[in-house]
């Protein structure tokens, strides 16, 4: 709920969710390889490097990134924002279960992924949820 004072926690939330995911993006559009080789998630245990790949990844952060600020911002278009954004992380993360589960993935995955992976998809789904069901209250 968005206070007269302030953002209130949900605007904070969406407001950090949002700046790390533009800031990963940022660093994955600018430099890929540096990206690639140097964020410590073991991101090589995935594949070959790829510039062009990484970078179309980074537009999908850039995007969660721009609609999690805008959600922080205006209350009004939350919803939509957050769903599609959770649509996203979540969705990512599901993948790498799925290839962790698989053993594509070593099991060292489940704590390097934690942090950037798991823990952003599970507080949006929860924060999401909780903004769809106040603004279902308010109709």
């Amino acid at each position: 709920m968005t206070t007269r004072r302030g953002l209130g926690v949900e605007g904070w939330t969406y407001l950090v969710l949002g700046v790390g995911s533009l800031g990963n993006a940022l660093w994955m559009l600018a430099g890929p390889m540096h990206w690639y080789t140097d964020l410590p998630a073991a991101v090589p245990d995935t594949g070959p490097f790829n510039a062009h790949f990484v970078r179309d990844i980074g537009c999908a952060f850039f995007t969660v990134g721009v609609a999690l600020i805008w959600a922080a911002f205006a209350p009004r278009w939350r919803w939509p924002l957050v769903a599609m954004s959770t649509l996203f992380l979540g969705s990512h993360a599901l993948l790498h279960t799925y290839d962790t589960l698989r053993g594509f993935l070593g099991s060292d995955h489940w704590w390097l992924d934690l942090p950037g992976v798991y823990l952003p998809a599970v507080v949006l789904l929860v924060a999401g949820e909780h903004q769809r069901r106040a603004q279902a209250g308010r109709t």
